[in-house]
């Protein structure tokens, strides 16, 4: 059987792998890429109906290519997915949809890796694992399976119509979270709302969107997480044309707050006695991002709006002042739990000396520890802004140059 050899092989036609593309075609470099979906796949099967961008179409985007439309608007799930489809289109990209990688090892003998697929054998001199952070829904093993109650992660939930008559229970109050508990609440349902620690950005302050601020600010060009704040999430929303998510205001408008979801017993769940200290938390966290922009506005001479409503909190609602600590679900009338806590990474397709004690990626910048292995995608993988369409874009730039530069070793020879 014939072994098709190539240059770069990239996994996944994601976001990560439509723009890596565009730097190894720019670089010269010949490659493929293989998508075991359609290209954004996740963008359209494994995002609810009503999801739009977190960030305004102007600044969520690749610098080639502009969303149609209200630059100031928040795209569609669909209509992001259009975009990176058109993307690969504009740039000619050999994306091959349909095909599953099922492994890669190093060859024995000479450079590179065998790369196995469902289309067949091929090889490869580097691979570049562009298939992101969102690969396996992480549910706490809480509440078990025949617990006689309907339970789901947020990458499943598409619309309020297909959920059993009842309450809703919903796990994360990250941006998914929070997002589906509104439109639940909104669609009339009763709803619970777990709150964890987490960030909690103005959608907008003084006629700037927050990407703006966090841009002018110099906070995209963070390069590592402090320390703890590894699994904080942050709550930001672009529905509804983009607004600021306040928990309290939701809670008066009936919501009903609840601390870390705990424990599970004899048809309860148990809470944490720390719904509050979560809620002052995120305000701190966005008092603080006011002070800062006001302290520029100032220092530069700006001519922006004052806005002094915006440091209105939310009213104190009986759910936070007297948080519940245990829901007997039967008698709650709750019928389905939604987990919307997070995903997990899955490489065990990828068999090489790349990994730490833990299972995660060994890399700098996307560099792999294993010489021709390259990761993309990551949140944190450069700074910050990687985990955004535009930061990805200029992650791949990092990696493509740092293929060619290797190449460019490759091909030295010394005069004799």
């Amino acid at each position: 059987m014939s072994v098709e050899k190539i240059h770069t092989l990239v996994v996944g036609a994601g976001q990560a792998g439509v723009a890596m593309s565009e730097h190894l075609s720019r670089n010269g470099i010949d490659y493929i890429v293989l998508e075991r979906g359609r290209i954004a796949e996740r963008w359209r099967s494994m995002r609810w109906d009503s999801l739009v961008a977190n960030g305004p179409a102007w600044h969520d985007r690749f610098p080639g290519m502009n969303f149609p439309g209200d630059p100031d608007g928040f795209v569609p799930k669909d209509g992001v997915a259009d975009y990176f489809e058109a993307y690969a289109e504009m740039h000619k990209a050999p994306i091959r949809c349909g095909v599953d990688v099922t492994n890669v090892e190093r060859l024995e003998d000479r450079p590179g890796f065998r790369v196995e697929t469902s289309d067949g054998v091929i090889e490869a001199l580097n691979v570049i694992a562009a298939t992101g952070p969102f690969q396996s829904p992480s549910i706490p093993p809480i509440v078990p399976a025949d617990a006689g109650i309907m339970q789901m992660h947020s990458s499943d939930y598409r619309n309020p119509s297909q959920l059993a008559e009842g309450a809703v229970l919903v796990v994360g109050a990250g941006s998914s979270g929070v997002q589906i508990a509104e439109e639940l609440m909104l669609s009339g349902r009763k709803v619970y709302l777990s709150v964890g620690p987490h960030d909690r950005p103005p959608r907008a302050y003084r006629g700037r969107d927050f990407v703006w601020w966090l841009g002018i600010l110099g906070k995209w060009d963070a390069q590592a997480q402090a320390p703890g704040s590894e699994h904080v999430t942050i709550a930001v929303s672009g529905a509804g044309g983009g607004k600021t998510i306040d928990f309290r205001r939701l809670a008066a408008q009936g919501m009903v707050l609840v601390g870390m979801t705990g424990a599970y017993s004899d048809g309860s769940l148990f809470f944490a006695d720390d719904l509050a200290r979560n809620l002052d938390r995120g305000d701190q966290n966005y008092l603080a991002l006011l002070d800062e922009a006001d302290a520029f506005v100032t220092r530069n001479g700006l001519d922006l709006p004052e806005e002094p409503d915006a440091r209105m909190l939310g009213p104190q609602v009986d759910c936070v002042t007297n948080p519940l600590k245990e829901l007997n679900l039967q008698d709650a009338g709750v019928t389905t739990i939604i987990w919307a806590t997070g995903f997990v990474s899955d490489y065990s397709w990828l068999k090489v000396n790349a990994f730490d004690d833990a299972g995660r990626p060994k890399h700098q910048r996307g560099v792999s520890a294993e010489k021709g292995i390259y990761f993309l995608g990551l949140p944190w993988l450069s700074g910050r802004g990687s985990s955004f369409i535009w930061g990805v874009w200029h992650d791949a730039k990092h990696v493509a140059d740092h293929i060619l530069i290797q190449d460019n070793y490759l091909a030295y020879a010394p005069r004799s």
